[in-house]
């Protein structure tokens, strides 16, 4: 039930006024011009209204009060609409917790809207779901303004039908439908979000599940390397254990006899430096030795000396020979190179002082030879020659003397070395013995010492085998782990050969180089394969469930196209219903009824037989409302035909009807009746009287008949300031001055 409407700074109504509307007929009156109309306008300026045309401005500021001479003007405009929201049976008016509702809106000059409800800030669409909720509905077919009587008459037939919805309380499920619609929306758009998402993730999960599948080849390998490394590493680590201890021993049992054996030898060693006699022997004869190779090079030299003077004699005589035969005998160009290479040979050899002078003496003779030849006469140069010949017979004998004195020291010195080497060996025949001896010590001590030698080898090697099997483990630790290292120590060596070993390590190494090529443990690759098959579950899921919502959401819509088909279809018959007998009511006969209009023939020869099926149902649901008249004494084929006032008596009749059907809380009629005549306000009374019985009724009016149907009456004016005061007037007086 309306209880109140609360207006300050709203268009003429500067100060706060309040019209309290506790009889279910309020009729406000006033002469043109006084501000009657702005109390319809401020309820459609309360409920939501947008439009400012439907509220006669432009602006938003031109609600707010402007000012006068007396009063500035304001910077709000407020209306505030209170309901009583006491519970009806078992339901409350309104579905919200209050006994009281009030609804303000306030607007300010920079065009702002602010929505409250209670006091609590709200958005336009909260107030516009509560009133739909409680039939009073957007379109303002329960505000009738001045002028507007035959608006539903003149709107669309789309518009037509929007109003009938909202007169027959169907708001609620267009909202309801709405709100499905745009979930329904969100969640297409969230399940191509979601389709797109699993589109971008499936091929990176292939390529993942492509990467398990090789690691899950390379845990094969690694059971079979662990396998393998348990057994290698157990039998090598015993093999090198028992070699170290081997060696080890061997080379110990070497040191002792090398050590034995060097005492041994040392000693007689020792032993042996001692005997000096032998000592004497061995030097004399070392000395006798020496002494014979210095004769036997200085003959070697002598001989060599020899050897050239006698070739120097030689050419000397063959030289004379030819000077006696022929004077300035032609010497060859061989000659000539010749004896500069002897000269140069001469020369070269000149070691000793023997061989100088004798070198020294040839090649003198040699030039003297040649110059004689060339330039001295004939018998100078064969004396000469023979001279040369001479010196060089001379210097023959002195060398064969003394080569020959060199012979008999060499005899000499070789006799004492024999007798030298007789004493050394009968010297040494005495010591034989130890110094056999002395020689298998020393080969004793070779062979420990190369023992040893070995020994250390070997451990060098099996040390480098131990550093490359703790390799060996550490890269086998990272491919296969703990347990490829974790292995029971052998208490002896498998019996086999060598080989057989070998053969396990190379097993080792290509099951090793195959796991490495698999991919290792890949524990990222693992781990990022089971986020991303989690999160493609997770999709999965959420694409169901979204489905499920989209499914559900389709069947709520269907349910309120069903149950809005339902009712609007009940309502139009009910509507009709009260239509044709308040029409028959208005014009003394007559009847008039709302049809659905009719699809155009031509649209649905232009789509496809399939495309009709599919769009029928929605065409049908939306079509229009379509007017038919039929007035009594008249034949009227559409409503424009009708005069002004029978439109207005149409209107006045489907408004009516409409508010029998689905009452809504309040009605307000602006000047509704202006247009009619006396009879048909009498008529036009009976229906507001008929009318006060489900709805609290505003009317505002000129009409006395109207007034006399009120109960309580509100009367406005507007003095020289330009604001508008509400004025009380008792009923009885106020009956009094209508008729």
């Amino acid at each position: 039930m309306l209880k109140r409407l609360e207006v300050v700074g709203f268009k003429s109504f500067a100060k706060k006024t309040v019209l309290d509307f506790l009889s279910s007929t309020t009729a406000i009156v006033g002469p043109n011009g006084s501000g009657k109309s702005n109390v319809a306008e401020a309820f459609r300026f309360a409920l939501g209204e947008q439009s400012m045309k439907s509220m006669r401005g432009k602006r938003a500021e031109d609600l707010i009060f402007n000012g006068s001479h007396s009063a500035p003007r304001a910077n709000r405009a407020a209306v505030a609409i209170v309901f009583d929201n006491r519970p009806k049976g078992t339901h409350r008016p309104f579905k919200i917790d209050f006994d009281e509702v009030v609804i303000e809106r306030a607007v300010l000059r920079d065009g702002t809207s602010e929505y409250s409800i209670n006091g609590s800030k709200v958005r336009l669409r909260d107030i516009e779901e509560l009133l739909a909720g409680a039939n009073i509905g957007e379109t303002g077919h329960h505000i009738i303004s001045q002028g507007e009587a035959d608006r539903i008459l003149l709107a669309s037939p789309r518009d037509r039908r929007a109003m009938l919805e909202d007169a027959l309380g169907l708001k609620m499920y267009e909202f309801k439908k709405q709100e499905a619609e745009k979930k329904l929306v969100k969640t297409e758009e969230n399940i191509g979000q979601v389709n797109s998402l699993r589109r971008e993730l499936a091929p990176h999960l292939r390529f993942l599940e492509s990467q398990v599948k090789k690691l899950e080849r390379a845990d094969s390998l690694r059971a079979e390397l662990v396998s393998l490394a348990q057994t290698y590493f157990a039998i090598e680590d015993a093999y090198l254990a028992h070699e170290k201890t081997k060696v080890a021993g061997e080379k110990r049992d070497a040191a002792e006899r090398l050590a034995q054996a060097a005492a041994e030898l040392s000693a007689i060693e020792e032993r042996s430096t001692t005997d000096a006699e032998g000592v004497k022997h061995l030097d004399l004869v070392r000395r006798t030795e020496r002494e014979i190779e210095r004769i036997n090079g200085e003959r070697g030299l002598l001989a060599r000396t020899i050897g050239r003077v006698e070739g120097a004699l030689a050419a000397a005589t063959e030289r004379s020979t030819r000077v006696a035969r022929e004077p300035y005998t032609k010497i060859p160009r061989e000659d000539l190179i010749e004896l500069a290479r002897e000269i140069e040979k001469q020369v070269e050899e000149a070691k000793t002082p023997d061989a100088v002078a004798a070198a020294l003496s040839a090649i003198r003779k040699a030039i003297t030879a040649f110059v004689n030849r060339f330039i001295a006469p004939t018998d100078d140069l064969l004396a000469e020659e023979e001279r040369t010949a001479y010196a060089l017979h001379n210097e023959q004998a002195e060398l064969l003397a003394k080569d020959a004195r060199f012979s008999e020291e060499l005899e000499r010195t070789k006799s004492l070395l024999a007798r030298s080497r007789e004493a050394l060996t009968a010297h040494d025949e005495t010591g034989r013995e130890l110094r056999r001896r002395i020689l298998d010590l020393a080969q004793a001590k070779a062979h420990e010492e190369g023992a040893v030698a070995k020994s250390e080898a070997r451990e060098y090697e099996i040390n480098l085998l131990s550093e490359a099997l703790e390799r060996e483990k550490g890269e086998v630790f990272g491919l296969g782990g703990v347990a490829a290292v974790s292995y029971s120590s052998l208490e002896q060596l498998p019996d086999e050969e060598r080989h057989a070993q070998d053969a396990r390590k190379r097993a080792l190494e290509r099951t090793k180089i195959r796991l490495e090529e698999a991919g290792g443990t890949g524990e990222d690759i693992r781990q990022e394969h089971k986020e991303v098959s989690e999160r493609e579950a997770f999709l999965a899921t959420e694409l169901e469930d979204l489905a499920k919502s989209a499914a559900g959401l389709r069947a709520l819509i269907n349910d309120l196209d069903t149950e809005l088909a339902k009712h609007f279809s009940e309502g139009l018959a009910k509507v009709n219903a009260s239509f044709s007998e308040y029409f028959a009511l208005m014009f003394g006969g007559g009847g008039a009824r709302l049809a659905l209009e009719e699809n155009e023939e031509s649209e649905e020869e232009e789509l496809g037989e399939s495309e009709v099926e599919l769009d029928e149902p929605k065409e049908k649901e939306r079509l229009g409302i379509e007017i038919a008249v039929n007035l009594p004494k008249k034949k009227v084929r559409s409503l424009m035909q009708l005069s002004g006032g029978e439109r207005a008596l149409t209107s006045i009749a489907l408004i009516f009807a409409m508010s029998q059907v689905n009452p809504p809380p309040f009605l307000i009629l602006d000047e509704t009746d202006a247009a009619l005549d006396e009879a048909n306000s009498r008529r036009y009374g009976d229906m507001i009287e008929s009318l006060a019985k489900r709805s609290q009724l505003i009317v505002i009016t000129h009409n006395r008949e109207s007034m006399s149907r009120a109960n309580t009456l509100y009367g406005v004016t507007m003095g020289g300031d330009g604001i508008s005061k509400l004025l009380s007037v008792k009923f009885d007086e106020a009956v009094a001055v209508a008729k």
